[in-house]
């Protein structure tokens, strides 16, 4: 071996370090803030699809004519459930369903815990499956995501009743991906987007003059 060798082995080893350590800190920004690598892939697509103009028909509700808000996810124990909670603290007649849901169970253990963070209490929550919603005129259905938009309308809910809740979050995330099992952290991402959302929907209900504003 010459005398150059192991310096050689000591700088591809803190090249591989490096690499190894990127990658760490990559995995955690796509896992802190968007939940997964699916999860990343999804925003992009959502926020693609918004830029293209082909959500536009689920971007500006008649709020005048709201009477209640309907927040719509999968199980209906994380981000629906949230999304409830904090319009009902922000004075807003709300309810919350999922698409495929099992009706009577709880708030997921996380979801309960990260809502404490916000002021919102979700030990009382109990999920209701779409089977188990009547829908009413007047009521906004409010998606996480874009397919569970077009489910929507397919399941027979009218078009102009349905809207995606990411349009009004800050930063913009027309994808609100599913932190359900997902980290700690993602859940706090997840609810923070959502509950800046819900609060700017407030204020644009109240500036409507909505009906579903009850104080």
């Amino acid at each position: 071996m010459s005398h150059n060798e192991p310096d050689k082995m000591l700088a591809s080893d803190s090249r591989q370090g490096d690499i190894a350590s990127l990658k760490r800190r990559l995995t955690s920004l796509i896992t802190d803030n968007f939940g997964t690598h699916r999860g990343l892939a999804r925003m992009l697509l959502g926020e693609a699809e918004y830029l293209a103009g082909r959500v536009n028909p689920f971007l500006q509700p008649d709020l005048a004519a709201t009477q209640r808000l309907v927040f719509v996810c999968l199980g209906n124990i994380n981000r629906s459930a949230f999304a409830q909670g904090v319009a009902a603290a922000n004075g807003l007649h709300t309810a919350s369903i999922g698409l495929a849901a099992s009706t009577g169970n709880p708030a997921f253990p996380m979801a309960i815990d990260t809502a404490r963070r916000f002021s919102i209490d979700l030990a009382a929550h109990r999920a209701t499956d779409f089977t188990d919603y009547e829908y009413r005129p007047g009521d906004l259905l409010l998606a996480m995501e874009i397919r569970h938009a077009h489910r929507l309308v397919r399941q027979g809910i009218p078009q102009a009743a349905i809207a995606l809740l990411g349009h009004w979050a800050t930063p913009h995330r027309i994808h609100l991906h599913d932190p359900h099992t997902l980290s700690g952290a993602y859940f706090r991402t997840c609810f923070s987007l959502i509950a800046s959302a819900v609060r700017e929907l407030a204020t644009d209900c109240r500036n409507a003059g909505s009906p579903c504003v009850t104080a």
